[in-house]
Formats: structure tokens, sequence, C-alpha cells
């Protein structure tokens, strides 16, 4: 007999389907590492803060590219979490955190341009922005780039498939 989990049993039902602690798990990981390149900008560690800021654009690129079920994080609490808690009362439709990781891209990718072009300033900047968009998420369940998606979809400006 082989162990399900609710994802896939979602997806064998045609229903995609993620835990929505995963995505709070990930946002709370995302939420410390962007605070410390808050701390390192304001220190004037400007190198330091600008490579974690590149690697955090990184991680939201894969994020954004690869969905959030097969983000580090996301696979991090699907083995190391998730088997510890009671299954999820229901799953979360994966597009809108997925699209919260392109917006979190946007932001950190604009620090991280913006770093490399002698603007220091923008490193701590963009971190402080992603970090209170993940800090949300991760304390309150609140996800603004999943909003901000909902909120385009209702627009008509993208299109949910």
């Amino acid at each position: 007999m082989s162990a399900t989990t609710p994802e896939s049993r979602a997806a064998s039902a045609g229903r995609p389907g993620i835990d929505p602690r995963g995505p709070r798990f990930s946002a709370a990981i995302t939420s410390v590492l962007l605070l410390a390149v808050v701390v390192l900008g304001v220190g004037g560690l400007d190198a330091a803060a600008l490579v974690l800021l590149v690697i955090l654009a990184a991680l939201f690129a894969w994020g954004a590219i690869a969905g959030v079920a097969r983000h580090p994080f996301g696979l991090l609490y699907r083995a190391l979490v998730r088997p510890r808690l009671a299954p999820p009362a229901e799953l979360e439709d994966p597009r809108p955190p997925t699209f919260a990781q392109l917006v979190g891209l946007v932001v950190t990718a604009t620090g991280v341009v913006l770093g490399m072009l002698g603007v220091a300033a923008a490193v701590p900047i963009a971190a402080a922005a992603a970090f209170f968009a993940a800090f949300l998420n991760a304390a309150f369940g609140y996800c603004l780039g999943c909003q901000l998606y909902l909120l385009l979809v209702r627009a008509r400006v993208i299109r949910a498939a």
C-alpha cells in the first residue's frame, strides 16, 4: 500500500493543491533571511547584504519558475515538518503563492540591480519591503502577493489557468 499525501490525492482528482502551512513555513525562513539583509545593509556590510539578497532573489526565481511545491523551503517543509503535523483541513491553489514568489523576485531583483549599480541603500530597502510581505504571511497568514494575484485575475489583467 502506497502512502498518499493531500497534494497527490488532489492531483489525482484533477485539482491542484498544496498544504497552506508550507508557504507560511517558507515565508518564515525567508523573512528571517530578509531581516538579515536589512541588518547587514544598515550595518554597513553592503557586500554581504548584496550577496544574501542575490541568493534570496535566486530562491524567489526558483519558486516563481518551478512553483512553490518544488521550492527548496517547500521541500524542506514536506520532508521535515509536515510528517509531524496532522493533515491540513483543506488544500490551497498553488497559483497565488507561486505568483507571490514572482512578486518577491521583482522586488529583490530590483534591489540587486540597483545595488550592483552602486545604490547601496536599495539593497536594505528592497529587503525591508520583501520582509514586510514575508512577515505578514509567516505571522498572520496574509499573503500580499496572493492578494495581488486575485486582484489581477478579477480585473482580467491575468488569466487563471
